[in-house]
């Protein structure tokens, strides 16, 4: 292992072979900026990674009072030491010199410098204008993934027993909501079943739709050390790029958009067709088989094959690797989820493993995974369309078992239709009937699907609209108030990652000038809002991130998300810790279901379930009808076309996506110069055929349109399918002259052609599913497109490209030791 890797031209660093039922041997990464070394540093302060949903451990270094770099924290369980470059890197955002330093008030049509009082003020008195003059339902909050547990949970009893709106949701709708409603479709309740470590057990894993290797690096360095060591796990991938998943894959499936359901119904009926089928596990386990192994009767891989554009013998030989896992391993992301039929493909891939009884083993289990680094915490604590600790709105008993812990009515907490999703509190907002928004930690303007229409909701004079936030985004630049708000390492509090990990997450520096952390905010306005319980005490009886965490515990006791065995010291001592944590679990859990499933009772489970195909509510009636004694559903799902299909206008199908060095809207990767060099600008990528088809080459100006908009990138080509052009999704306008819209030189940002459409039952917004042409602009120079080099965007020719690297700036440690 060399003592220094360049990261950004080998993302992943070197190797450390290990085998199957072995312990992944420790890596320690670390990034000190150029001229300090490690004697210079006063202090490490241990925290967990912000950029993606991993949860890698890492220490913060100071000097100065002021971060200098990171390393990994080589005795915890989800990293052992490893960083990915988004961790080694992104820390350097904090020092930007454009963050916000002091509350902004909108005057005269200008935003101007005001102090805490009077921002806070204006807000809290717009609050309770429009309580009087329209209710609760006139107020929504619009949150993010990358807060901390302790502000989600203070938010969530803000805005539902506070405020009383039903209106609060997350941006996490855009990257787990299906993940969250696959689960509790089959499941009865959320809840990850899977851990990391069934990585060291599993002699298959099957990735569906999840581009580990930029998603989850740190986790994608584990599946290569097991490749690299003796009995290696045979890897499908199932993907339309051609990912470095796909090149390390026994099979890669490269489908049609919107055809996940009749590849993964052709996969379980090659499975049940060849008798491969745990019938005793079903039969102990499972409700639904017998409607499941109808349903695919019919689904050969002939009949896929034509559907997808998949070669019959491809889809067969799948079937073969998945039936014959001794113990499989399947991770789901977004290539499901922000496509066509998202829960009902999700829950294909649930049903997969549990007809093949591979759960509650190690290596045996499904990930469905999230994107954000605490969207785990928005689902556990009410912030992202559930109620807290995974109670079932529709159920009285834990509705009232809220309003116990929190002292109030059951009344006063909206439970009269399901928590609004992102996309119906944006409509409200369109049609006039929500006239403030508060948005915390992310940027619609970029984000959200069919950006046109966005601008003009959140541009509207009637809409109030409070932005919370690092830097002055294209959100926040319409905003009528802006917070700054303190980030990472800024700050004390927990974070859950996609596997249950808990980590807690240490102040390591003051936050600029007036910046202050999100719960201090919130705590600020539940204040002056004077929000009271039954007995006329405060609703909020916390006052700083320990307390408000201890709060939580209570509010999770008994239920599936128990966090009452866990408290910041126990953090502090032993690191990541798996909920549930109880005193029967006093370590945690590693992996869920080891002993039947727990929480899928009519009486316990958190919702009743939806029909797959319309999103259509199942009663409880039903439910309990179909699944008294509290099994996993075997849902099964039929292939339906997507809505808006490709035609002579519109020939390509467009999907959007994410590459390894940024994260979300460049907010932050952006102001760290090793990550926005090597990803600087938008670009746009066909197959070598669609780019010979449209007399294009590498490097040339070309534009991509839609029934929508349009934008404008350099051409890469890659090994993308025929037939479909891909956009990276993070670039907006915060960085140029226009600020938060589209200049004279077109679009820049991939949601200015994305539909607007979202899937029935997780109400996710579909990226992936939309139509669009591909025309030239300018031929290029010769230089080729700024696409990375080292990730799913490599060129089909790289003979004429630079190779992506970081040079000097970009150079890490890496070492090995002990635990």
């Amino acid at each position: 292992m060399r003592p220094k890797v360049d990261r950004i031209a080998r993302p992943w660093g070197d190797r450390a072979p290990y085998g199957r039922g072995e312990a992944w041997p420790v890596r320690v990464d670390s990034y000190l900026e150029p001229g300090t070394t490690a004697d210079a540093v006063e202090r490490w302060v241990p925290t967990a990674s912000l950029l993606h949903s991993n949860g890698d451990a890492m220490e913060v270094a100071v000097a100065h009072d002021r971060i200098v770099g990171v390393r990994g924290r080589p005795a915890d369980r989800v990293n052992h030491g490893r960083l990915g470059p988004k961790d080694l890197f992104g820390w350097q955002a904090n020092h930007a010199k454009d963050r916000l330093t002091t509350p902004l008030l909108r005057d005269g049509g200008r935003l101007v410098p005001c102090g805490w009082d009077t921002a806070m003020d204006r807000i809290a008195d717009r609050t309770r204008e429009l309580l009087d003059e329209s209710g609760p339902g006139a107020i929504g909050f619009y949150t993010t993934g990358q807060l901390f547990l302790e502000e989600y949970y203070t938010l969530a009893v803000i805005a539902r027993a506070g405020i009383g709106t039903n209106h609060l949701d997350g941006n996490t709708r855009l990257c787990t909501a299906t993940a969250a409603e696959a689960l509790k479709e089959t499941f009865g309740c959320d809840g990850q079943p899977a851990s990391y470590t069934d990585i060291d057990h599993a002699d298959v894993i099957a990735l569906f739709g999840h581009n580990m290797a930029e998603t989850q690096p740190v986790l994608w360095m584990r599946v290569l050390d097991r490749l690299a060591g003796p009995d290696p796990p045979r890897l499908v991938c199932v993907d339309p790029r051609p990912t470095p998943v796909a090149c390390r894959a026994a099979v890669h499936l490269a489908p049609r958009a919107g055809t996940n359901v009749a590849l993964l119904d052709a996969l379980l009926h090659e499975i049940i067709r060849t008798g491969r089928i745990d019938r005793d596990f079903v039969d102990a386990h499972t409700v639904g088989f017998e409607e499941l192994a109808e349903r695919v009767a019919d689904t050969t891989p002939d009949w896929a094959a034509r559907i997808c554009d998949v070669p019959t013998r491809k889809i067969t030989e799948a079937a073969e690797i998945l039936g014959g896992a001794e113990r499989l391993l399947s991770t789901v992301l977004q290539g499901v989820y922000q496509s066509h039929q998202a829960t009902a493909a999700a829950c294909q891939v649930n049903n997969l493993q549990l007809v093949r009884g591979m759960l509650g083993r190690p290596g045996c289990g499904v990930l469905q995974m999230n994107g954000q680094p605490s969207a785990e915490n928005t689902r556990e604590c009410g912030a992202n369309g559930d109620l807290p600790g995974f109670r079932n709105w529709e159920n009285d008993t834990h509705v009232e078992d809220l309003a116990r812990i929190w002292n109030v009515d059951p009344s006063r907490i909206p439970h009269y239709a399901p928590p609004t999703p992102a996309m119906q509190i944006f409509r409200y907002a369109e049609q006039g009937s929500l006239h403030m928004l508060w948005i915390t930690g992310t940027n619609p303007l970029v984000s959200l699907p069919d950006l046109h229409r966005i601008r003009e909701i959140l541009g509207q004079a009637r809409l109030f609209t409070v932005v919370q936030d690092l830097y002055l985004t294209e959100t926040a630049q319409l905003a009528d108030v802006v917070l700054p708000a303190a980030t990472w390492a800024e700050k004390t509090g927990t974070l859950t990652n996609a596997d249950r990990t808990v980590h807690l997450c240490e102040k390591a520096v003051d936050p600029p000038g007036e910046a202050r952390p999100d719960l201090d905010i919130l705590l600020d306005y539940a204040r002056r809002m004077d929000f009271r319980d039954t007995d006329d005490r405060p609703l909020i009886g916390w006052h700083d991130a320990e307390s408000a965490f201890e709060a939580w515990q209570e509010c999770s006791r008994g239920r599936p998300c128990d966090y009452t065995g866990i408290t910041y010291d126990r953090l502090r001592d032993a690191g990541g810790i798996q909920w549930p944590c109880t005193e029967a679990a006093p370590d945690g859990t590693e992996r869920l279901y080891t002993d039947g499933i727990s929480w899928a009772a009519p009486d316990d489970c958190e919702t009743y379930g939806r029909d797959l195909l319309t999103g259509a509510a199942v009663s409880e009636t039903e439910y309990r009808a179909l699944n008294p004694d509290g099994k996993a559903v075997l849902k099964a799902a039929e292939y339906v076309p997507p809505h808006e299909r490709t035609d002579e206008t519109f020939p390509l199908q467009l999907i959007t996506g994410r590459t390894l060095y940024h994260f979300h809207t460049r907010t932050k990767t952006a102001r760290t110069p090793q990550l926005n060099a090597a990803a600087p600008e938008v670009w746009v990528e066909v197959s070598a055929a669609e780019a010979l088809r449209h007399d294009v080459a590498e490097g040339d100006l070309v534009e991509v349109t839609s029934p929508r908009g349009s934008v404008r990138g350099r051409l890469r080509i890659t090994g993308i399918r025929d037939g479909m052009v891909f956009l990276p999704f993070h670039y907006g306008y915060w960085d140029t002259p226009e600020g938060h819209r589209p200049g004279t030189n077109g679009g820049r940002a991939a949601n200015e052609t994305t539909v607007t459409d979202w899937d029935p039952v997780s109400k996710q917004p579909l990226f992936k599913t939309a139509a669009a042409r591909l025309t030239l602009v300018e031929h290029g120079d010769g230089t080729g497109s700024p696409a990375p080099t080292t990730t799913a965007s490599a060129p089909a020719d790289p003979r004429h490209i630079p190779p992506t690297a970081g040079g000097p700036a970009a150079v890490a440690g890496q070492s090995g030791g002990e635990p």
